[in-house]
């Protein structure tokens, strides 16, 4: 479990390091919604959202800081602590 405070440049540099094919799968403290972040080429990632909105954004690295900030925002209103899990495709 990460803060919310300082969970975007935390996921950002989990992203960097990820493999193709892997992704992130973020979660509030109920795990009743979701972020969830794939890895599909070098720099290009999708996300979906899964939550209040079901979203699926495509993005690479420089609008993932902006889209994660609205996203967070958005799914994760009343959470301070976020989960993050690996996951596949």
């Amino acid at each position: 479990m990460i803060d919310k405070a300082g969970a975007i440049p935390t996921i950002l540099t989990k992203l960097k390091k990820l493999p193709v094919g892997h992704g992130l799968d973020l979660r509030t403290f109920k795990r009743d919604r979701s972020v969830v972040i794939l890895r599909m080429a070098d720099d290009e990632y999708t996300v979906k959202g899964n939550g209040f909105q079901q979203e699926t954004f495509a993005t690479d690295l420089k609008g993932m800081r902006k889209l994660l900030k609205t996203l967070l925002k958005r799914e994760f209103p009343r959470s301070n602590k976020i989960r993050v899990y690996e996951t596949t495709v």
